[in-house]
């Protein structure tokens, strides 16, 4: 008998009441974060791209990331043990031990029978898959978790805060899927910070990044394997804080979160491209291009802890100048 499951003690199934994150608990700082997502979400659409531009690009921002079609490519390896299974603009990952396997992210309908179809094509058998770990509360990274559960049997893992807003959206337009309803898993396991998951190998360690949703999260090492060599991976990213003072002061102490995460050498993200600039170095696609066409010798394009570490600074550097800015709006407020 395999063992599996290995949690602390707070990772125990969900209680029938959660609360939202302590930061995000006012209406008004809530609905002020949903619009300024939506509104981030119609500027990608509406977004100017060029044909010369990468895929991962076109496929994440402009009229052409709307389209189906370009969103379904074929999954490839990145390491011994990692692969990339999802559609173009949103990553899913299956990361293998001897002892179990781990999804991360589910995409959205129409695009789960390829994940589906993408699990079995590099070799994972479905029912090996033992947790399903969603990054936040967006459709775009729940939308298959109820499909994909089913498919494989594994746990849905999500923070509480953001099991609360994936419950919300049960029956609301899927905004991919022509209008049809939004499907969403039964509440099973909660993580909080510092809570991890042991499986085989991987001793993956939880962080909370509240702002761009009430529960987004990172996680740190992952550990990841090319013949007798290994990499230290993280996944997700540590995220801007809400609208407003509070937020403000929330998306410090997620960048700050972030920088305390040391030697990551492997940065896996939730989407192909990233706003503003993509990922310095080239985005997923862009860099399974040049593994693909990599020379013996060659260093590996997905290992790039400079990036990354670059990446984490300007994070904090930016969180500093918006908390900067929105406490001069408070004291500007207070005069008056």
């Amino acid at each position: 008998m395999r063992k599996i499951l290995m949690l602390t003690a707070s990772c125990l199934m969900a209680a029938s009441f959660i609360g939202p994150a302590a930061f995000a608990q006012n209406a008004q700082a809530e609905a002020a974060a949903a619009a300024a997502s939506a509104a981030a979400a119609a500027a990608r659409a509406n977004a100017q791209v060029s044909p010369n531009d990468t895929l991962e690009k076109i496929c994440r921002i402009g009229p052409r990331s709307r389209e189906v079609e370009i969103q379904k490519i074929e999954p490839f390896k990145a390491f011994d043990n990692l692969y990339h299974v999802g559609p173009c603009y949103v990553d899913s990952w299956v990361l293998t031990t001897p002892q179990g396997d781990i999804l991360f992210d589910t995409a959205q309908e129409p695009f789960v029978d390829l994940i589906e179809a993408n699990i079995k094509k590099v070799g994972v058998n479905p029912r090996d898959i033992k947790y399903i770990i969603i990054n936040h509360g967006h459709t775009d990274h729940f939308g298959g978790a109820k499909r994909l559960q089913e498919f494989t049997g594994a746990h849905v893992v999500a923070t509480p805060e953001d099991w609360k807003m994936i419950e919300a959206f049960a029956g609301r337009p899927n905004n991919r899927a022509a209008g049809k309803p939004t499907e969403v898993p039964k509440r099973d396991m909660e993580m909080r910070e510092g809570d991890h998951i042991d499986l085989g190998d991987q001793h993956l360690i939880i962080h909370t990044a509240p702002g761009h949703t009430p529960g987004n999260m990172f996680i740190d090492g992952l550990v990841l394997h090319e013949g007798a060599q290994t990499y230290r991976g993280s996944w997700g990213g540590g995220g801007g804080g809400a609208p407003g003072l509070a937020g403000a002061e929330q998306g410090v102490k997620n960048a700050e979160k972030l920088n305390a995460v040391k030697g990551v050498q492997v940065y896996l993200q939730t989407h192909a491209w990233q706003d503003p600039n993509g990922y310095p170095g080239g985005g997923i696609h862009e860099r399974a291009k040049k593994l693909t066409n990599r020379k013996p010798g060659d260093p590996h394009p997905f290992v790039d802890p400079a990036t990354f570490e670059a990446r984490a600074k300007r994070q904090l550097e930016t969180a500093r100048k918006v908390l900067a800015e929105e406490q001069a709006k408070a004291g500007a407020t207070k005069a008056n």
